[in-house]
């Protein structure tokens, strides 16, 4: 019998508005010293400027020769689109420290793209913090964005250190 703890996964519960998972994490992640309910109107208010993006241009969000109609289904797919498949890790092999490619698992990948939605939303100035959250997300859903390029960065970081995949063990 292991002695390790078991891992505990915690549920994300729903979030009462929209009964979405998704989005009572998104608020867990924008929420800053227990304040939720100022992070749950900064996603709410998102949400409604993408609704409001929608109902004025609808020609923006077509992808693949699919209409997106519902702000939901604009957010879960910009969110699949910020998402990370791979990040370097160091591994340690002989006295000398190597970058190494690792796939990341489906919730660090999540948690990832969250968290560099709410910083790159931060950054923005000029705007409220609602329509900030918005642009990123719009802007994610084209392929376009700083998130997109932090994205595009770890991946490029790890196809360079291709070269020290072999070292991967132990993940």
């Amino acid at each position: 019998m292991s002695r390790r703890a078991r891992k505990i996964v915690k549920r994300v519960s729903l979030d009462p508005k929209y009964n979405s998972e998704l989005v009572a994490h998104m608020i867990r992640v924008i929420m800053k010293d227990g304040k939720k309910s100022v992070a749950e109107k900064i996603v709410y208010g998102a949400i409604d400027k993408i609704k409001e993006a929608l109902a004025a241009d609808p020609s923006k969000f077509v992808k693949e020769d699919k209409t997106f109609t519902d702000p939901l289904e604009v957010v879960s797919a910009s969110i699949d689109n910020m998402k990370p498949q791979v990040e370097v890790k160091t591994r340690r092999v002989g006295g000398t420290t190597y970058p190494v490619p690792v796939p990341i698992a489906a919730n660090r990948q999540l948690s990832l793209a969250l968290r560099w939605t709410t910083q790159y939303a931060g950054a923005r100035h000029g705007m409220g913090m609602p329509a900030a959250v918005a642009a990123e997300i719009i802007d994610a859903f084209q392929g376009q964005g700083n998130v997109i390029k932090k994205r595009d960065d770890v991946h490029k970081m790890a196809q360079a250190n291709k070269a020290f995949a072999h070292y991967a063990w132990g993940n």
